[in-house]
């Protein structure tokens, strides 16, 4: 697959300085890119890559400065990152979507499956299930009863989607994701052991989200569990029963969020982050990785730790840490003086 960059220009809405029919024939790196390569500047600690490798074509800011001329075609845009998503989609030959049903999946009669759909290899469609039109259902996805896919998801293989449960449209959930698997709910007795507390609400996935590789969402004891508009999840992150997670709001991996806690819209939160259950996170909030959440946050905040707490008090604590040993010996000298 090869474009001009007067094609890959005219998609990005940017502009060409130099050979517009310069053949470009893959996506690189910029400490890699070499001839018929595209890359993009956006970090300027990467600059000095722009005048030392042979590219095809560079993505740069409209506003960018060259200190020295470059062999490179230059591609200018407004925003060089956002536009190397784009450029990465037209390279990306995976993103053609599949159509037809294979030999070994079952589809229940009852079942509604839309247009142009492809179904995989021992993909399982479960009775009263609706699907949407342009599904892309991978070998080995279980889709339950009662349960909704939209327009343009696709699952990927080993998805499994539980009765009743409701992915929205243009979604993406990679392999072994799992929605709607009963939420962590056991009542102790007077014995010492535990009564299972059935769950039996479900898990509301809405449009735009993707959800990373082996990601779990649970679904609620009573009501449902929410991922809302645009949510990006990392693989291996958990999601428990009665959560609801803002729109726009992302998790890398390994991050968790126990039952009935309510997380913002617009939030990030890093690695590995753990929130507690039944406690708010209000919206824009940026949670460092491996930090522990364990009460209410405010708006806009930036919080860091375990327990979490506002960054810049968190910072102090740490380099108080870092002398407590001085400190130590400092009061025991003075200890002995005192006596």
């Amino acid at each position: 697959m090869q474009f001009t960059a007067k094609q890959i220009a005219s998609k990005l809405k940017g502009t060409v300085e130099g050979d517009e029919n310069v053949l470009i024939w893959k996506p690189c790196r910029i400490e890699e890119v070499d001839e018929g390569g595209i890359t993009f500047l956006a970090n300027p600690k990467y600059t000095h890559y722009i005048y030392e490798r042979k590219a095809a074509a560079i993505l740069i800011a409209k506003d960018f400065v060259l200190e020295h001329p470059v062999d490179a075609t230059l591609i200018r845009v407004d925003n060089p990152y956002l536009c190397v998503a784009k450029v990465l989609h037209m390279f990306n030959t995976a993103s053609k979507p599949k159509r037809g049903r294979k030999i070994g999946s079952h589809v229940a009669w009852s079942a509604k499956v839309g247009k142009n759909c492809y179904i995989g290899e021992y993909a399982v469609i479960s009775r009263k299930a609706k699907i949407g039109n342009n599904v892309q259902i991978y070998p080995q996805v279980y889709i339950g009863d009662y349960a909704e896919v939209g327009d343009n998801t696709i699952l990927y293989p080993g998805v499994k989607i539980y009765r009743e449960c409701k992915v929205g449209k243009n979604c993406i959930l990679h392999a072994g994701v799992v929605i709607g698997a009963d939420g962590f709910g056991f009542a102790p007795t007077g014995d010492g052991s535990y009564n299972k507390i059935d769950q039996i609400g479900n898990v509301i996935i809405e449009d735009d989200v993707e959800l990373g590789a082996n990601t779990c969402v649970d679904r609620a004891t009573m009501g449902s569990t929410i991922v809302h508009k645009g949510v990006k999840l990392d693989n291996l992150c958990q999601i428990a029963h009665n959560v609801s997670v803002g729109a726009n709001t992302v998790m890398a991996s390994q991050t968790g969020c126990a039952g009935s806690t309510k997380i913002g819209e617009n939030c990030v939160l890093a690695g590995q982050v753990g929130v507690v259950g039944h406690i708010k996170v209000g919206n824009r909030v940026t949670v460092a990785a491996q930090s522990g959440v364990t009460r209410n946050i405010d708006d806009d905040a930036v919080v860091l730790g375990s327990p979490a707490m506002p960054a810049d008090k968190q910072r102090k604590v740490y380099v108080m840490q870092r002398k407590l040993e001085e400190m130590y010996k400092d009061i025991a000298e003075l200890k002995k003086k005192l006596q």
